[in-house]
């Protein structure tokens, strides 16, 4: 099974489900937010989506993810190796560990995204990050960890709620930065945040 032959198979199925919904390709595009070209090439089989792609239209079209790569009852994937990651609705840390108390559901991620370490997905919240790309509902991988560099985007929480911000060490203190001019920093000593973990990609862009 080659990418050619993945391509056709979800091209085939993409339009198919287009038209049980009665949507035209612009309708499909507006609802996913991409363009209409973009929607022309993934019926055509020009073009894959990526992976977080692949979970809008899962969404619209109410299939699962694997059912848009089935070709008579087996399913191919354009990864070598996927997983299934946990899309994490709260966290709590009790006594120093991270405890996922809610799971939305599962992500199947590619396994060369991740390189060791353990990983998970949050979704974000609110438009404090929007300098950095990163929007309302943007589907994020999280690699935990309990340090990160100067700098660095993390996952931190304050309590008992998870927030996604620029980190920076001064001194005795955390400086805890959003990517939108509307949201001053947040200075607070190290031991009212616990550091979650380090953001390692973005998966729902197109």
């Amino acid at each position: 099974m080659t990418d050619s032959d993945v391509k056709v198979i979800f091209s085939a199925n993409f339009k198919r489900l287009r038209l049980e919904n009665n949507m035209e390709q612009k309708d499909v595009a507006d609802a996913l937010g991409v363009s209409s070209s973009i929607v022309s090439d993934w019926e055509k089989g020009n073009k894959m989506p990526r992976a977080g792609a692949l979970q809008k239209i899962s969404v619209l079209f109410n299939v699962p993810q694997h059912e848009l790569l089935i070709e008579r009852g087996v399913p191919y994937s354009t990864f070598k190796e996927m997983i299934n990651l946990p899309i994490v609705g709260r966290i709590s840390c009790g006594n120093g560990a991270i405890a996922y108390e809610e799971i939305e559901g599962y992500e199947s991620t590619p396994k060369e995204w991740l390189h060791g370490g353990d990983h998970f997905y949050l979704r974000a919240k609110g438009d404090s990050m929007t300098g950095a790309r990163i929007f309302e509902g943007d589907l994020l991988l999280i690699r935990k960890q309990d340090e990160v560099e100067n700098g660095e985007i993390a996952a931190v929480l304050i309590d008992e709620e998870a927030y996604l911000k620029r980190v920076y060490r001064n001194g005795e203190t955390l400086i805890l930065q959003s990517e939108n001019p509307n949201y001053p920093p947040i200075f607070c000593p190290p031991a009212d945040v616990k550091i979650i973990g380090r953001l390692k990609k973005i998966v729902v862009e197109v």
